[in-house]
C-alpha cells in the first residue's frame, strides 16, 4: 500500500480507535473503552480511512469485521502504539533509573561495591551500567544518563568531573619475557607493537618519547585486543580496571612504573544533568580515594 504523502495526516487516537474497533468487537465497545461516544469512534474511524485512502472495516448491522488492509493496518498501528507507549515509560522513568555507560571497563574492583552501595542508599533509583564502546560510552547516543570514560571529552555540551586516578598497565603474553619481571618501563616497550583504540583507550604512542615509540595498530574490541595480545605478537596498555574486570589466560598484566597514571571521569550531558549525578561523584570518588 503506497500512502505516498497521506500518511503524514495520521495521528495516534486514530490508531488507538482503529485497534480498539478491532479488539473490541464494534464501535460501542470502542467508545466505552476510549471514554468518547459512539459518533466521535465513527468520525474518527472515517477520518482515518480517509487520511489512508483505503477502507478498513466492513459494517453490517450485525457485525464489525476488518478488511484485509485494515489487519494490515491495525498489525502495524499496534506496533506504533507500542512504542509509544515505551517511549512515554522512558520519559517518566527517567529519574527512577539511572544507566551509567563505559567503553571496555567499568570500575575495575569498585564496580561491585559502587553497584551494592548504591542499592543500599539509593534503593529508589534502579542503577544499570551498559557497555558501550564508543567515545562518550553511550552518552551522545543516548544509551546512558552518565558515562565513566578514561579520556577527556572535548564535546562541549558535556560536563565531567574526575572520581579517582588508576595505574596504567601493560597487557603481555604470558609467556613473553617482560611477563617475569613485577613492572616494566615504557623503555622496555619501544620496540613493541602497541594495541590502540583511538576512539575509547588512553594507550597512544605519544606516552613515550618521539625517537622511541611503538609502532601501533588499530582495534576496537577489548575481547579482541585481548585475543591478540595473548599471541605474543603485540601488547597493550590500558587502566587498572581493565586488568580487574577482564582477566584472561595466556594475558597478564605489568604496571608500567614510570607512566602517568589515567584519570576516571564521570560524564553529563550539561544541560540535562540526571538527578543523581551528584550523589554518584560522592560514592565514586570515596570509593577511589579508599583504595
Amino acid at each position: 500500500m503506497d500512502l505516498g504523502t497521506r500518511g503524514r495526516d495520521v495521528e495516534l487516537r486514530q490508531l488507538r480507535c482503529l485497534v480498539a474497533i478491532i479488539d473490541e468487537g464494534g464501535f460501542t465497545d470502542a467508545a466505552a473503552v476510549l471514554g468518547v461516544s459512539q459518533a466521535a469512534v465513527s468520525r474518527t474511524l472515517a477520518s482515518l480511512e480517509r487520511a489512508l485512502g483505503v477502507r478498513l472495516l466492513r459494517r453490517t448491522s450485525r457485525v464489525v469485521t476488518p478488511t484485509a488492509t485494515g489487519l494490515r493496518v491495525a498489525a502495524h498501528a499496534r506496533r506504533v502504539l507500542a512504542e509509544v507507549d515505551t517511549l512515554v515509560q522512558e520519559a517518566a522513568s527517567g529519574h527512577t533509573r539511572l544507566r551509567i555507560g563505559y567503553a571496555w571497563a567499568a570500575l575495575g574492583r569498585h564496580t561491585l561495591a559502587f553497584q551494592r552501595r548504591w542499592t543500599e542508599r539509593h534503593p529508589e533509583t534502579d542503577l544499570q551500567l551498559v557497555r558501550v564502546n564508543s567515545g562518550s560510552a553511550g552518552l551522545a547516543e543516548g544509551a546512558c544518563d552518565l558515562a565513566v570514560v578514561r579520556r577527556p571529552q572535548e564535546d562541549r555540551r558535556f560536563d565531567a568531573a574526575i572520581v579517582g586516578l588508576e595505574r596504567r598497565l601493560c597487557a603481555l603474553a604470558a609467556d613473553d619475557p617482560l611477563a617475569r619481571r613485577r613492572s616494566v618501563r615504557l623503555a622496555d616497550l619501544g620496540g613493541r607493537t602497541l594495541l590502540v583504540d583511538r576512539r575509547t583507550g588512553t594507550a597512544t604512542a605519544e606516552l613515550w618519547p618521539p625517537d622511541a615509540r611503538p609502532a601501533t595498530e588499530e582495534i576496537h574490541d577489548v575481547d579482541d585486543w585481548l585475543t591478540v595480545i595473548a599471541t605474543g605478537r603485540s601488547i597493550g596498555m590500558t587502566a587498572e580496571s581493565t586488568a580487574n574486570q577482564y582477566p584472561r589466560p595466556g594475558v597478564v598484566y605489568r604496571p608500567v612504573r614510570d607512566a602517568e597514571p589515567v584519570a576516571v571521569r564521570l560524564v553529563w550531558w550539561r544541560d540535562d544533568p540526571h538527578p543523581a549525578t551528584q550523589a554518584v561523584i560522592e560514592l565514586l570518588t570515596t570509593l577511589y580515594r579508599a583504595q
